[in-house]
């Protein structure tokens, strides 16, 4: 059993770290007040490997796997989870295209993702009335000649404004999941449009839109695998998305920790600093036990799918309890700052806002126990 990361792990890991660190870290602040996507930060992210960083070479990718993602991912995190939620729907897209995509789709598409070139990738499965129940899906896309006419709405699209692809899920067959088929979808497309920016309590530099389809005309090419199989290929893409989520939610916590940790050094209460009172010191150690416990989770089904073993399971695991864990921890550190955390001036402020979707997006937490108990009970 080994638990040191590789050389090459350590080295994307600490390229990832010295970028949050030295690019991200001084403007997240104002990323945040001024709800502004980072489009500059995000292609120079890109420029150093981390758009595709489980994709192979040929496509541009730094084909590091999974372990070194999860590692890289929870470093921007840690500097700017808006950042970071952007990089990790963004790989997931890459990685879609590359195990369903037809090789002239992997060309025309990836390289685009992992230059740079496109601004970002994103995932149009969630609906108005179809979040974590896909089978009611109302969106269709039905044949017409040598192409598809797709029409119906998207919901929650995060980058949906700013991908230069976008997979996109409709109903092409009968009801349920079965009648499911993804597509790829284009900006600029006759009938299809961006909706406005969800005004959101946190990850205000991540724009969230909905997607309107009216009548918009694909080509044959744009179907991303196989005719009513769309939901295999969403299932698979969350599994993975959810290990993005987990290291998007404990870097969010690790900032949290450090910070909270030399704020109570400097803090003084009663002409002591407030760290060496036992319920200050408590309150610390219950942060890092739990962040360690996620960490392994994630870093096992992480490994998971790098060794190409089933991980749904694992995943979940490490998504519900990373996530409910980084949220607990956000809180603690924000009890700890008293009336200090409350104001802007502290990032736990904006730690806390952040931190708080991760237990719904990519799956609730309520979804990941049913993926939990399934695998159990069979």
């Amino acid at each position: 059993m080994q638990f040191e990361p590789t050389p090459e792990q350590l080295l994307v890991r600490d390229m990832a770290r010295d970028f949050a660190r030295r690019e991200i870290l001084p403007v997240a602040a104002a990323l945040d007040r001024d709800g502004r996507f980072p489009a500059e930060i995000l292609a120079r992210l890109a420029g150093i490997g981390m758009m595709g960083v489980n994709i192979r070479e040929e496509y541009g990718g730094a084909q590091a796997g999974p372990v070194a993602y999860v590692m890289a991912l929870a470093e921007i995190a840690s500097a700017c989870a808006s950042t970071a939620v952007t990089m990790s729907v963004t790989n997931m897209v890459a990685e879609v295209i590359q195990q369903f995509g037809t090789e002239e789709q992997r060309r025309r598409h990836i390289p685009r993702i992992t230059s740079g070139e496109y601004a970002a990738g994103a995932f149009g499965l969630s609906e108005p009335g179809a979040g974590s129940d896909p089978g009611s899906m109302t969106t269709t896309a039905r044949r017409d000649g040598d192409g598809w006419i797709l029409n119906g709405q998207k919901a929650w699209i995060t980058s949906g404004d700013r991908a230069g692809v976008i997979v996109v899920w409709a109903r092409t067959g009968g009801p349920g999941t079965g009648g499911l088929s993804a597509f790829l979808v284009e900006p600029g497309t006759p009938g299809f449009e961006a909706g406005r920016h969800e005004d959101k309590m946190g990850l205000r530099a991540s724009t969230t839109v909905s997607l309107h389809f009216d009548n918009c005309r694909l080509p044959a090419g744009a179907l991303l695998g196989e005719e009513n199989r769309g939901f295999r290929i969403a299932m698979m893409a969350l599994d993975g998305g959810r290990l993005g989520i987990s290291a998007q939610a404990l870097g969010i916590a690790r900032a949290a920790i450090e910070e909270t940790t030399a704020y109570a050094k400097e803090r003084r209460q009663f002409g002591r600093p407030i760290a060496d009172f036992q319920a200050i010191q408590w309150m610390l150690a219950d942060c890092v036990a739990e962040w360690d416990a996620a960490w392994l989770l994630l870093l096992r089904a992480a490994w998971l799918k790098e060794q190409g073993r089933p991980f749904s399971r694992e995943a979940s695991m490490a998504k519900v309890y990373a996530t409910e864990r980084a949220n607990a921890i956000c809180a603690r550190c924000f009890q700890i700052h008293g009336g200090y955390g409350y104001v802007k001036e502290y990032p736990i402020e904006r730690h806390l806002r952040d931190v708080r979707v991760t237990t719904i997006y990519e799956g609730t937490s309520e979804v990941q126990r049913v993926v939990i108990s399934r695998a159990v009970l069979k």
